[in-house]
């Protein structure tokens, strides 16, 4: 048995953020995640905006969290090396009831701490975004809304806790949790059992199901699902444009990428717990939406549809940040739908303190590292260094992934990571390879030769995701990777 003083369940997000929030003191820490990698729930199936803060009502635990995660995402960038373009966002009304609700909104944000937001109009909001609706009379700027890659957000947080001395442990299902009789949780795992202290719950959809075999709060998920469209490369990406909102949800949004692709998120229906299929009315409600906001993108170019499901407590559109008040030594990160990928930082921000306040000891460690050096990508060096990749590692001029200019050296880099890809959707997350156009249909064989050479297994071992997943079956014929 492994024996820990943290261990934090999930490794979304939410979950790293909090590990490498923590990885400063001198405790003993772990993350264990079911999942085959980091980042494969919730955390995956997200449009990656960073939403400022105007939505949440304001004294709920989301608004308390959100402006704040926002205003983090400068220095979590620049310390950890993801991408974050801070755009700006406007909410597109067309009439006088939505200007209405823009109002409101304009309240909520100011309670909420986000700054400079006003209403605009006219000439300014296509100022802001030419290809905004010219229909709309009026908008809601808001300076500080921006986007990330969400699971490069939750990657790097994780290779810095990492680097730090936290320990991940994937494909570790929890199946049961008893305490011992020094009070010590004693979890049950695919993986082995593992000891600790204190246990922090950020298991995403699965935080009911753990909070109950922790004897925690009896939390009832809800999944609401939501469909996403990517779109293929923009010459020059959107700003986050979103429409009036409902009460569920903040409706259909478009936004860029870091990456320069158009992103139309996401519907939200009811479904049953899992259920990570595509829907076409779900799929043409997106595209309906988007035409709404940007009447000339191009809906023709999506590359890509995909689902998965927020983490929603029943009965609570809320996040629970929080000690549990049945479970001593259990601490909740639950229910952490939209705005989850925004608040991360904060929230993490928000565990440290709980765990102070608790009175747990977490002494200042000597040398802590925030700083976590940026992978190479090749597609946006420049010829030079480009060259000088080249010239020290030839590897670096075969290309794998043509829609993206990925070289086998990347992907090289992006298995032997702390923790690396251990399978073909992990190696797209880290570089994208399989990212673009085509959705990997010329570079898949290569990269599952390349997996197979760096793993030590065979081709037929590789998984493309979780256990199960192997893609190819049979010998192959020899094919230099």
């Amino acid at each position: 048995m492994q024996r820990y003083d943290i261990v934090i369940v999930g490794a979304g997000i939410t979950g790293c953020a909090i590990a490498r929030q923590l990885a400063r003191y001198d405790a003993s820490i772990a993350v264990i995640e079911a999942a085959n990698d980091i980042a494969c729930g919730t955390t995956k199936a997200n449009g990656g905006l960073v939403h400022a803060g105007y939505d949440p009502a304001p004294g709920t635990c989301k608004a308390s969290v959100n402006a704040r995660g926002c205003a983090l995402y400068g220095q979590w960038s620049r310390e950890l090396g993801f991408g974050f373009n801070r755009t700006g966002s406007m909410v597109l009304g067309f009439s006088e009831t939505d200007r209405e609700h823009l109002e409101h909104l304009l309240e909520n944000g100011r309670a909420n701490g986000v700054p400079d937001l006003r209403i605009i109009q006219g000439d300014e909001i296509r100022e802001h975004e030419p290809r905004a609706n010219a229909d709309a009379t009026c908008a809601l700027w808001c300076p500080s809304t921006g986007y990330v890659d969400p699971f490069e957000v939750a990657i790097a947080a994780a290779e810095n806790a990492a680097a730090n001395g936290v320990e991940f442990h994937r494909g570790a299902r929890l199946d049961g949790v008893d305490r011992d009789d020094d009070g010590r949780f004693i979890l049950h795992t695919e993986a082995g059992d593992f000891s600790a202290k204190t246990l922090i719950n950020a298991a995403g959809n699965g935080c009911g199901e753990v909070s109950r075999m922790a004897g925690g709060e009896p939390f009832e998920m809800v999944w609401r699902q939501g469909n996403i469209a990517v779109l293929d490369h923009e010459e020059t990406p959107l700003m986050p444009l979103y429409p009036i909102p409902t009460p569920v949800s903040k409706g259909v949004i478009v936004t860029g990428t870091v990456h320069g692709n158009t992103v139309i998120t996401a519907t939200a229906a009811i479904r049953e717990a899992g259920d990570t299929d595509t829907y076409a009315a779900d799929v043409n409600e997106l595209l309906e939406g988007a035409r709404k906001l940007v009447p000339d993108l191009d809906t023709r170019r999506v590359v890509r549809t995909f689902a998965g499901g927020r983490a929603v407590i029943k009965g609570l559109n809320d996040f629970f940040i929080a000690p549990s008040t049945l479970a001593p030594g259990l601490f909740q990160a639950a229910g952490i739908q939209s705005p989850g990928v925004a608040s991360a930082p904060a929230v993490a921000e928000r565990m440290d303190a709980l765990l102070h306040e608790a009175g747990i000891a977490l002494p200042e460690k000597p040398g802590w590292n925030p700083l976590r050096e940026r992978p190479v990508d090749f597609d946006s060096e420049s010829t030079e260094r480009k060259r000088a990749l080249i010239e020290r590692d030839p590897a670096w001029g075969r290309i794998v992934c043509r829609c993206e200019t990925v070289p086998e050296a990347e992907i090289v880099e992006a298995i032997h990571r702390t923790p690396g890809a251990v399978s073909v959707e992990g190696v797209k997350r880290r570089c994208r390879a399989g990212m673009g156009r085509c959705q990997s249909g010329f570079c898949q064989s290569r990269v599952v030769r390349i997996l197979a050479r760096e793993l030590g297994c065979s081709p037929s071992d590789v998984l493309l995701e979780d256990a199960g997943s192997q893609i190819v079956f049979g010998p192959l014929k020899e094919v230099q990777a």
